[in-house]
Formats: C-alpha cells, sequence, structure tokens
C-alpha cells in the first residue's frame, strides 16, 4: 500500500487559503486535516490512560510528530490488527505493559493501545539513514508494547525490523501487518519443541483463530498431519461451514470441543491415526480447562504439550500420570519473549512466511477491514474494537489506513 506524503510547498499553499475555505465551508473545514508547514505530523491515536473494559478508557487524542533528528523515524502505519494480547493489555492483564508517557502532549500520562502493525517510513534522522533506512520503507514492530492503534508515530531504529524489498514484494500492507505474531506463533511451536517427521500429527484447539490456521496452513506445507478442535456450536449449519473451510485451506481432521470431551474421542483417534500406529507428538493449547486436558490424553508417550494461550480463562490441570507414567512435556510459548531472544530468528520466520505468501500456499486469515480516515470519529473506531471484543466479526479485525 502506497503512501502519499505532501511536499512543503502544497502545505504551504494549502495553509494560506484556508481562512477563505473555512469561510466558504465551515463544516467542511472542521474535519479537514491540519497539517503544518514545518514539517511537523499530525498524528491521532487510540489512547487509555488507566487499564479496564477498551470501549469505556480508550479515546482518540490528537498530537503533532516534530520533525525526526539524530535516531528518530517517523512513522505512518498501514495497516494494524485487534489481537486478543492488544485487548488484554487494555485491560490490564496481558504480562507486557504499554509505557504511559505525556510525550503526546497530555498532562496525565497515557499509552497508545494496539502492538502489531506495518508502517511505512515518511522522513528520517541522522542515525536511521547510517543503518540502511530510507523513505518508503516497510517496517514491523520488534517487540510488544510499542503502540500500534495510530496514524503515525515516532520511532527509533531497535523499535521496528525493517522489509526489504524481496520481503515486500507481492505483499499486502495487511499481510504485512499481520505477520509477525499469529504465524510466527504457530512456526515456531511446531518447529522448536519436537521434531515432527513428514506425515507425523499434531492436535490443536482454537483451530479457527489466527495461530491455529496458521499451523494447519504450515503444517500442510512441511508434510504434518493435524486434528482440529473447535468450538462448539449451536448452529450446526456455521459449525459444518467452518469445519470446511478449515479442511479446505488443509485440515486432516477437525472436530467440536464436545466430540473431543466425548466417550468415544480415543476410538476416533485410532481411526484417524492409521489405527493408532501414528503417534500424535505435539498439541498446541489456547484454550485450558478441561478440553485441554482432554487433548493431553490423545497424546503418545514422551509427548510436547504447548500453552500459548488461555482463552477459557480457566486453568490448565495435568494428571500426574502424564507428568509419571507417560513423561509428556509441557512447555509455555510467547512470540514476544522468543523474538527478543531470536531477533534474527524471528526476521527469516517473518521472511519466510511471506514468501509462502508471496507463492499463494499461505492464505491470509479472514479479516474485516476498518477504516481508518483522517476524518474517522474516534466513536467509530472505538465501537468497531467493541464489535471485536463481543465476537460480532466474521473475521479479525484490522484498521487499514488511508489518507491520514
Amino acid at each position: 500500500m502506497a503512501s502519499k506524503t505532501l511536499s512543503t510547498a502544497p502545505r504551504l499553499a494549502r495553509a494560506s487559503i484556508r481562512p477563505l475555505q473555512c469561510l466558504r465551508k465551515a463544516p467542511a473545514c472542521a474535519q479537514r486535516r491540519a497539517i503544518s508547514a514545518y514539517g511537523y505530523e499530525q498524528a491521532k491515536a487510540l489512547t487509555f490512560q488507566d487499564y479496564g473494559d477498551p470501549p469505556a478508557v480508550l479515546s482518540l487524542h490528537g498530537h503533532s510528530i516534530s520533525p525526526p533528528h539524530g535516531d528518530l523515524m517517523t512513522l505512518r502505519f498501514l495497516a494494524s490488527p485487534i489481537n486478543p494480547a492488544d485487548i488484554n493489555q487494555i485491560q490490564g492483564v496481558y504480562p507486557s505493559k504499554p509505557t504511559f508517557t505525556t510525550s503526546l502532549g497530555t498532562a496525565k500520562p497515557i499509552a497508545v493501545a494496539g502492538n502489531e502493525g506495518v508502517a511505512e517510513v515518511i522522513a528520517l534522522g541522522s542515525k536511521p539513514k547510517e543503518a540502511g533506512f530510507k523513505k518508503g520503507d516497510w517496517v514491523i514492530m520488534n517487540g510488544p508494547g510499542f503502540g500500534t492503534w495510530r496514524t503515525h508515530a515516532s520511532a527509533r531504529v531497535e523499535d521496528v525490523v525493517r522489509l526489504d524489498d524481496a520481503m515486500r514484494e507481492g505483499i499486502s500492507a495487511v499481510q504485512a501487518g499481520t505477520v509477525s505474531i499469529n504465524p510466527c506463533t504457530a512456526y515456531r511451536m511446531l518447529r522448536d519443541f519436537v521434531h515432527l517427521k513428514e506425515g507425523e500429527f499434531f492436535i490443536q484447539n482454537g483451530a479457527n483463530s489466527g495461530v491455529g490456521r496458521a499451523a494447519i496452513q504450515l503444517g500442510k506445507q512441511w508434510g504434518l498431519k493435524s486434528i482440529n478442535v473447535i468450538r462448539s456450536r449451536d448452529d450446526t449449519t456455521a459449525e459444518d461451514r467452518l469445519k470446511k473451510e478449515l479442511k479446505d485451506i488443509g485440515a486432516d481432521v477437525v472436530i467440536t470441543d464436545a466430540e473431543l470431551q466425548s466417550q468415544g474421542v480415543k476410538d476416533m483417534a485410532k481411526e484417524w491415526t492409521n489405527g493408532g500406529r501414528a503417534p500424535i507428538r505435539l498439541a498446541l493449547n489456547c484454550v485450558n480447562g478441561k478440553a485441554a486436558t482432554a487433548m493431553a490424553k490423545l497424546l503418545a508417550s514422551e509427548a510436547h504439550f504447548v500453552t500459548y494461550g488461555a482463552m477459557s480463562k480457566q486453568p490448565l490441570t495435568i494428571p500426574a500420570s502424564m507428568l509419571i507414567f507417560k513423561d509428556i512435556h509441557f512447555h509455555g510459548f510467547w512470540v514476544s519473549k522468543w523474538a527478543q531472544r531470536h531477533p534474527e530468528d524471528k526476521k527469516k520466520t517473518v521472511a519466510d512466511v511471506l514468501d509462502m505468501t508471496r507463492k499463494g500456499t499461505f492464505k491470509d486469515t479472514p479479516f474485516d477491514k476498518i477504516a481508518w480516515e483522517w476524518e474517522t470519529k474516534g466513536e467509530e473506531l472505538i465501537s468497531k474494537v467493541k464489535d471485536t471484543l463481543e465476537g460480532y466479526r466474521e473475521g479479525k479485525g484490522v484498521f487499514v489506513f488511508g489518507r491520514t
């Protein structure tokens, strides 16, 4: 997605005629973006002063960004998704905390919401230039807590990862803006805990999530077979449609959590795994509760069970027999911490996923575009966050920035 930046001359010209325009068309003028003639960028951000329910604590804040110098660069955001971690962070229950600051021109410290996104470099100080950055480059965030639900930001070299021309080729802003968390989480969990050979099985819950869909597709690429658990629906037609949707992207087996916890699940597992001769050696868990324990019971001895979320908000209960007699290894995984420890591996993982996307072997997670223009009202944006919070979307909500 290309960015349209304005030169100094048009900004000055537009500033000089604005009083006349305001006299003639006051309502339209009130919505027009105010652009400084001296290199300042006018920005808007969804921010919060205190932790709490997102619709209650979020507000749209406008501020100015001074021209970059030294180690700073100015970014214009292109696409920023709404992830469950973003909601948890606003609520104050996520391990990674945002930075509360008065640097955005407020008397009380505020934080900008959002952890993932892609932005375009529109101005640079000396250090980013020396590091090889240039205007027009696309960057993704180097870690959580940066604050991506905003039109513009000031950043340092260490805050971002630059997508080189080869990585960007044939990639949309939404694809680049959603690659660093869910696909990377699935990629590393499938690769880093046990070496699965072609034809071997893994099982996962939350299979229709962004991570789940990524794991299905990556597993298919690598010759792995997947057993996928989804939440039961009252609407059986919708449930069947979802099962087909996941099979269309490569899922081998799709069942509901009710089926997983039924008495006949072990017999079904034997049917799926060649009479039980193909062991299930890896489980990916983002749900917890009884359904997660039921999933663990299908694992082979010495298998690995990786937890990366807790959507049910219930604890993970591990029977002692799984530890003592089956020697199942239980792990936790947080992609943000992994990325901090392995920055080069993160870049390689992102490049690999984008290459698959470019070739058409890795498909986008369904997303719901939320248009963010300069004149978009804060209430509109916050209502979209509320919709996501309440599950009123067919796909992941993604802020897609237009003329900002």
